[in-house]
Formats: C-alpha cells, structure tokens, sequence
C-alpha cells in the first residue's frame, strides 16, 4: 500500500541514535567553563561528523545554547557549531576526514576563529584571552576523546573515551546542589572511586587528575577537584578489585588530608560530595560493578579467535604460490645489443649524407668492423671520441661531430636502460626470495602452534552470479569469487584479466586464487591488495599482464563492510528503491608499482539489501544509467535472479563486446539464515 509508514529495526536504531546525539549535545551545554563558553559540547558535534547524526548534534547543540547560554556566548556557541558541521559535509568521503586528528584540529580552529573574534572586539581583550584559548584547546581535545563512541570504522572503542563523556555529562548538573551538595560532582566523585577500584592506583590518579580538572574548569574554582580527586584516586586504587568498604575508606582518608589546608565552605562542600559518593559506591549491588556476563566475555572472545595455527599454514602457502607464480612467468629478455646505439645514431645522421650508399651498401662491411672495433671503448668510458674510430673511417666521415653527438646521447639513454633493467632484475629476484623467506618462517612457526576452536554468531546472507565471455570466446577472462574466512569474514573478488580468453581468464584466475589465500590466511584486506600489487608489477614486467581487482568484504557479526578496487566498474548499493553508485580511480593492480593503494569505502550493510560488483563489460561509470534504474526498480529477493537479469541486459545493450561477470550480495531480514 502506498504511502503506508513503517519502521523496521535500523529505521528505530537510527533515530534513537539521532535524538540520543541530540541530548547529550544539548547537556553538555550546560557544562560550560569560565568565560561562558561551552567546549564540550562542540567537541561532540565535531566527533558526530556529518550526515544524519551531525545534524542532529547540531540541532542539540544549538537549543542548549538558547537553554543554558547567556545571548552573546550562546550566539558565538551556534556560529561555532554550524562551521564544524559545514566543514564536516563539506569534507566527507574524503581520504583526509578519515584521520583521527582531522574533526579535532577542525573543532579548535572554528572555536579560535569565531571566539577569538569576539574576544578581540570585546572593551578587555587580554582577560578574553585566557578563556577563548581554554576553550579552543577543549573543543579539540573533547572531539578527539568522543570519536571512538560515535564514529563506525576500525578505531578501538576505548574505556577512556566512556568516562570522558560520562564525566562531562555529569558535569551539566555541577549547579543541582540541594543542601549544598553538587549532584553532577558527586555523581563523577563516584565515577573516579570506581575506576580506582576497577583499575588501580595509576588508572585512578589519572582519571582523578583530568576529571576534577574539568570540574574545577566547569566550576571556575581554584584546583581544589583536581587534587582531592587524584589523590583518592590513588589512595582508592592501592589494591584494585579488593574489598570495596577498604577502597571506600582510603577514598575518605585521602580527601581529607587533601582538603585539610582548604578552610572556605567550598571544601566542606566537596568534602560531603566525596562522602556521599563514596557511600553510594558502597551500596551499589555488586552485580552492577562486574557480573558473571561481564567476567565470561574474555572468553568468549577467546573461543571465538579464529585457529592461529591453520591461518599461519595458509599465509606460508599463500607466499609460496606467490614466489612460484613470480617465477613461472616469460623468460627474461636478453640485455639490448650494444650495436643498436650506431643504428639509432645513423638513422639521425647518415640517412641525409652524401657518403650514405658509400658506407652503408658498397662498404658495409668496412663500416661494421669500425664500429664495433669502437664498441669497447665506448662502453668503457661511456662516451664517444673520435680516437675511437680507424682512421679510414673517421678521415671519410664529412659528419663526424654530429655523428658522435647522436652516438653519445644514444649511448647515455643505452647505459640508462641497462643499469635500470638490471637494477629491476635484482628487485625482482630480491622480492621473489623475500616471498620464499617468509613463506618458509610462517610454516615453521605453526609447527609449534596449538590449534584453538572457532566460533560465533554470524549475519545471514544469500548470493547469485553470472558469467558470459566476450562473443567469439568460449573462455571467459573474468573470475568470480566468494568465501568466508575463519575469522567472520565473507568476501566477494571479482577480477577482470586482461584482453579476453583463456590467458585472461589464467591471469584473472590466479589473482583471485592468490588473493583469497591471503584473506584466509587471515592478513588485512588492504595489506593483501597491496602485496598482491606489488608482485603483480614485477611479475609484470615478464608478462605484460595486469588485472583488475574488485573485492567486498562484509564482517558478518556487524555488517562492516569495506569495498576495495584496483580499476575496477562502479559498485551499487541498493536498499529498497535507493541506490549508491561506489566508484574508484586507482589503475589495475600491477600497472603502479607499491605504494600505490586500492581505493577504500567503507559503508554499513543493513538487511534488505543488495550489493552488486560487475565488470566494465556490463557497465562502466560512464554508461551505467540503465543499471541504476534496474536496480531501482528491482522488487525481488533473488539475488541469482537479479544477476541474471542484469547479463541479459548488458547483452542485449552492449552485444558481449567484452567478457562479463556479475556477483550480487543479498542481506535478508534478520530472521534469514546463512546459505
């Protein structure tokens, strides 16, 4: 029925996702330092990027600053925080926005711009001075720490980025103080004491240091948090893991020895408040500071690594069968001919002379024997004299200067051409013993290795694919391939060999089976590609060959995934009537020797959806407006369907110019199961 408004698991993810970066962006408002500005709250905007979160962010951010701020700092706080998402939009999908200092270095500079001009039109500069550098360096600083928890991709989830929010989300309730007791500094007292239990004197001094630091800041006190925290921190943490009321009692002691020089009645405040969190630390149920859930993860982790010694096994013969595709290759031309240094001199300079029928057809042989009797002399010294030459010859030369200018730049570009050949010959042959080397250290180190069972939950998925090779052909040069790895890794490779027939299917074939003993061996998908690159650009040089390589690899317990190409089609992404065209600029693997990457995406599959890889003899970025509608207009669940219905498509449009592959990936709902 049209029009009718559903909302599936993602879709409910998605906005939870939203409104909760919408919240905690307007809290953290509220925690502002002296000088009215609100840093944290522009490190979490800078931290969500762009896209549906960053928006949402920005919209928290902007109503907290309209909720807690005064006008003029309010007013700064929203310009600050529309830069840092334009910039964030404006810089999205590039290479430069993936590093991790990027967002933070963007989030200090915006904050420095805008508050920096408020500060130098203000009636005292240098007293805004101070506060408009703090808040800079927390903007950055506080970017850099949420990015673990907002952003998806490879970076570590760390414990210290939770506590970092946590504890700047506490102190949005610094000013709830009944009784004169801060609830937010209580509540992050509370948090310290438990990560000195948890981790320790050094963990508990540390996150005491910061934490009441940044409570200090937000109070605009003197460093009266900073050294009560770090020093309980540390009493706290003396034996970790131990009785909680021994913790909890050298949390006590330490605050007050540290407040005993302290005489206002802010120290008896922040006494109370240690007091209070130390008792509520004591009356948590214990399930909730390390339940059984939480001391079994380790293992299932454990039981979940994939076998170490099988992966080992098969990285040694995945390098081994590189070593021997390296040495099966055409055998290495013989060095060029000397003589071809006087033949190219000739045909510049002899071809217009007078004397040219006299040395070249009635006395060739003449000639012949005088310059090769030169050869010698010119290879030793590496230029040509006149001396050189027999007498007859050179007397009977009319252009003899411009001769042995011809033959010197000759002989230069000649010797160039040697020492490059040679020198690609010894990288070659080096290269080839380093695959032979560490192929035969990988197998000796599993001979010692224990073998340790796989496990775990994985997405299900369904798969189709199509073939068809170049009319006229009856072998088709492009290989498909798709597998799972030990690790819960599926892999789709496409490889599109040079040329059409059966040498490309070979070379396509053998890309593909290279490269999928890598994966399964267990080694990165970016450092396999690059590998693969390099050897393919030796191996080149005997074969001429090259190969495209189009890999997807999907984690199946999340729906990570990341699409790897070397001058490979467009890839389309399709969920429901939506599709996104992923296209890459990189040559072929083999054509650009290392360093020289595969051009990266990484995207979220969610079910319902299809990922679809063909070669350019179905459609290219140039001429793929038909697929795009296909697949927009697609209504089935068959992934084998759809692949064959784009072939018979590209066939009729195209009439087989080229060889043809399809590969489709489908997620289905979650209650599929694995095929």
């Amino acid at each position: 029925m049209h029009g009718q408004i559903t909302l599936d698991h993602a879709r409910a993810a998605r906005f939870l996702n939203g409104g909760v970066r919408f919240f905690l962006a307007a809290a953290l408002t509220a925690a502002g330092i002296a000088g009215g500005g609100a840093p944290f709250a522009l490190g979490f905007t800078a931290a969500c990027g762009a896209g549906l979160d960053g928006m949402c962010a920005l919209a928290g951010s902007a109503v907290g600053a309209l909720v807690f701020l005064d006008f003029s700092p309010g007013l700064a706080h929203i310009a600050v925080a529309i830069l840092i998402y334009t910039a964030a939009a404006a810089f999205r999908g590039l290479r430069l926005t993936e590093r991790a200092g990027f967002m933070p270095a963007m989030a200090a500079a915006m904050t420095l711009a805008v508050e920096g001009i408020y500060a130098a039109q203000s009636l005292s500069p240098l007293e805004h001075l101070t506060p408009c550098l703090l808040s800079t360096a927390l903007a950055g600083a506080s970017a850099r720490c949420y990015a673990p928890l907002l952003r998806g991709g490879e970076e570590e989830k760390k414990p210290e980025s939770l506590i970092f929010l946590a504890v700047t989300v506490l102190l949005a309730f610094s000013d709830a103080a009944p009784a004169g007791v801060s609830l937010g500094r209580t509540a992050v007292a509370g948090l310290v004491l438990f990560t000195a239990w948890q981790r320790g004197a050094a963990g508990g001094t540390v996150t005491g240091v910061w934490a009441g630091l940044l409570a200090d800041l937000c109070g605009a006190t003197a460093p009266i948090c900073t050294a009560v925290y770090g020093f309980s921190g540390l009493a706290a943490g003396l034996r970790p893991g131990n009785s909680r009321l021994f913790s909890g009692a050298l949390w006590l002691l330490a605050a007050l020895t540290a407040l005993s020089p302290v005489t206002q009645a802010q120290g008896f405040s922040i006494m109370k408040e240690t007091a209070l969190a130390a008792l509520l630390f004591l009356l948590l149920p214990r399930r909730l500071l390390g339940g059984k859930r939480v001391r079994q993860e380790p293992q299932a982790q454990e039981s979940a690594a994939p076998t170490l010694r099988r992966q080992l096994d098969r990285a040694a013969a995945a390098f081994r069968d590189l070593y021997d595709s390296l040495g099966r290759g055409a055998a290495q031309a013989a060095e060029e001919n000397p003589s071809i240094v006087f033949d190219r001199a000739a045909e510049r300079v002899c071809r217009g002379c007078a004397l040219c029928d006299l040395c070249w057809k009635k006395e060739y042989g003449e000639t012949y024997n005088a310059l090769n009797d030169a050869t010698p002399y010119l290879l030793e010294r590496g230029r040509a004299m006149a001396k050189d030459f027999p007498n007859h010859f050179s007397s009977r030369c009319i252009h003899l200067p411009d001769f042995l200018s011809a033959v010197n730049a000759e002989l230069s570009a000649f010797l160039l051409r040697r020492q490059y050949r040679r020198r690609m010959d010894r990288t070659w042959q080096d290269a080839r013993g380093q695959y032979a080397r560490m192929s035969d250290l990988l197998a000796a180190t599993a001979a010692n290795l224990e073998a340790v069972p796989a496990g775990g939950t994985r997405r299900g998925y369904q798969l189709g694919a199509a073939l068809k090779p170049k009319a006229g052909e009856t072998s088709c040069g492009d290989t498909l391939c798709s597998f799972e790895t030990d690790g819960g890794l599926l892999c789709l490779l496409l490889s599109d060999g040079m040329g059409s027939g059966e040498p490309a299917r070979r070379e396509s074939a053998l890309t593909c089976r290279l490269l999928r003993q890598f994966l399964e061996a267990g080694v990165e998908a970016e450092s396999a590609l690059n590998t693969m690159n390099a050897a393919m650009a030796l191996r080149g040089q005997d074969t001429g060959s090259f190969s495209t390589i189009d890999l997807l690899t999907l984690r199946l317990e999340n729906g990570e995934t990341a699409l790897y190409k070397y001058g490979a089609a467009p890839t389309y992404i399709k969920r429901f009537g939506r599709v996104r065209r992923i296209a890459g600029a990189a040559l072929p693997a083999g054509l650009k020797p290392a360093p020289a990457g595969p051009d990266v995406t990484r995207v979220q599959l969610e079910p319902e959806t299809f990922a679809v890889l063909v070669s350019d003899g179905v459609a290219d970025s140039t001429r793929d407006d038909w697929l795009q509608d296909l697949l927009a207009g697609w209504s089935g669940t068959d992934p084998q369907q759809l692949a064959n219905l784009i072939l018979r498509e590209a066939e009729a449009r195209n009439g087989l110019a080229d060889d043809c592959g399809v590969q489709v990936l489908y997620l289905p709902p979650e209650e599929g199961e694995a095929v």
